[in-house]
């Protein structure tokens, strides 16, 4: 028996990355998972690497700041799997930058696709979660929310903005079984990472930097994260909503950040 047997999951951008992790974590679980990106294409990988493990996947597209797009995504999870009862927001762009070097464009993107997107599927979501009298909404905030990491602006208003729509949200649904919460990550040993490590001028020094600067001694794995996103979808996190976690290694504990790790 899984955690998550009987769970109709949908992560948005899971074709890699954390989400790719939860969307196989969940499916290990038990859960039925859609696993949503940009094309079908890029989330294909993973249906079938989850079916070629046992598990049940199906792969689907969107572009999460659309509201047509959003809404037939969850239609087609409801038309496969039944409506969807675990909901993880996922999906988003990371633009780096002070905000005064920040474009516009940049700016208004980071917002359509974090924000936007993550309200337009809870909102596709919720009508089906209703009617079932269950559900779970997690957000992928972000450490940045909380602190005040240098490079980040756009990114970080939108990851504490996240934190802010799950304590909403909980008020307004708890009493109709659907439970919302966020996760709110540290440094992760991930694609986006090593994309941007591998961009600065001694990518040694920032690995080293970023690794340094959580009390833990490392950054963290996406199995560790993906480890607290199955709690809260599961049902031993019952009494559980408008809850903020951060998995970031002691980082939102020790309060204080080297300022000079920042996008060049």
């Amino acid at each position: 028996m899984g955690r998550l047997d009987n769970k109709v999951a949908l992560v948005t951008g899971s074709a890699s990355g954390i989400g790719r992790g939860i969307a196989i974590r969940f499916a290990r679980e038990g859960a039925k998972v859609g696993v949503l990106d940009l094309t079908e294409a890029i989330a294909l990988p993973v249906v079938e690497e989850i079916t070629a493990s046992g598990g049940t996947a199906l792969a689907l597209s969107a572009d999460v700041g659309d509201e047509q797009q959003a809404n037939a995504a969850v239609g087609r999870m409801r038309q496969v799997y039944g409506p969807v009862t675990v909901l993880v927001n996922n999906a988003a762009v990371m633009p780096a930058g002070r905000l005064h070097e920040t474009e516009p464009a940049d700016f208004d993107r980071c917002l359509r696709v974090n924000l936007r997107g993550s309200y337009l599927m809870s909102r596709a979501v919720i009508p089906g979660m209703l009617e079932l009298g269950v559900g779970s909404i997690i957000h992928m905030a972000s450490v940045t929310g909380i602190l005040g990491l240098p490079g980040l602006a756009a990114y970080s208003a939108t990851k504490g903005g996240l934190i802010s729509l799950a304590r909403a949200m909980s008020t307004d649904y708890a009493r109709y079984g659907i439970r919302v919460n966020a996760i709110s990550p540290g440094t992760i040993d991930s694609p986006m990472l090593h994309e941007f490590v591998v961009n600065q001028s001694d990518p040694d020094y920032y690995r080293r930097a970023f690794d340094e600067m959580h009390p833990i001694g490392r950054v963290g794995t996406i199995e560790e994260v993906a480890s607290v996103f199955v709690f809260l979808a599961s049902d031993e996190a019952s009494f559980v909503t408008g809850a903020n976690y951060e998995v970031d290694g002691g980082l939102g504990v020790k309060g204080e950040q080297p300022q000079d790790i920042e996008g060049e």
